[in-house]
């Protein structure tokens, strides 16, 4: 495996109260990589938390997982961009052979597979929305993707260049179907999948489930956008 080299990697790490499992997250990163924690809200003193701890704090005062996501896409300077939960469900140390499948030019774009560690690291509910997403995906693009996951990897300015517009639960799906409907080579791995620290704010009820399978399935009926139209839509600022 070829090693990273550490200036051409920014870690978007959205970030809503997560000052317990910050600590953990933030001491996973590769070292040199640059840690980009999106502050979306939170009132447990995380952004304090992670700047202390050596990371960038970004604040993202619009509420929503997508809104996070691309706020720390925007601020990133990298050549190749990373994101991830930022719950410790998921160790970002295992983006190193992501990043070096994108910068050996072998994917454009590349997926974590979760495999649940332990009970309670993927409740039913969620698999099945996520189960469930994945086939409509397939039918919508033809990619035999098993999981729409958070860990991920891409090129920046490609990743730019889709022009994403959802700002909530929609986000990592719309990233997929663009980059689908682009071309893009997008593969996928095995990634353990570990019990996550506090409450889950999208996938932990079934309430906040079904919102986000609601917030996919937008995503998954809209018809593939022309780059001018799509570039209106991201200037525009699209609110779901």
């Amino acid at each position: 495996m070829t090693s990273s080299a550490p200036e051409d990697v920014d870690v978007v790490l959205p970030c809503l109260n997560e000052a317990e499992a910050l600590p953990w997250v933030l001491d996973r990163i590769p070292h040199g990589w640059r840690a980009l924690v999106v502050d979306n809200g939170s009132t447990d003193g995380s952004a304090d938390i992670a700047r202390d701890l050596g990371a960038s704090v970004l604040h993202e005062p619009r509420r929503g997982f997508g809104a996070a996501c691309h706020a720390g896409l925007t601020a990133a300077t990298a050549d190749i961009v990373c994101f991830c939960d930022c719950d410790a469900s998921l160790d970002p140390a295992l983006l190193m052979p992501f990043v070096d499948e994108v910068r050996g030019d072998r994917a454009d774009l590349v997926l974590g597979r979760r495999r649940p560690q332990g009970r309670g690291a993927w409740p039913v509910h969620a698999r099945a929305g996520n189960l469930a997403l994945s086939l409509m995906l397939r039918r919508r693009t033809g990619l035999r993707l098993h999981d729409l996951g958070p860990l991920r990897a891409a090129r920046r300015e490609a990743l730019l260049g889709l022009s994403l517009t959802d700002r909530r639960s929609g986000y990592p799906l719309q990233m997929v179907v663009r980059a689908a409907d682009e071309g893009w080579r997008v593969t996928e791995h095995d990634v353990p999948y570990l019990p996550r620290s506090g409450a889950s704010k999208v996938t932990g009820t079934w309430r906040g489930t079904w919102q986000a399978v609601r917030d996919m399935s937008r995503v998954l009926a809209e018809a593939p956008v022309a780059p001018e139209a799509a570039e209106a839509q991201a200037e525009g600022g699209t609110r779901r």
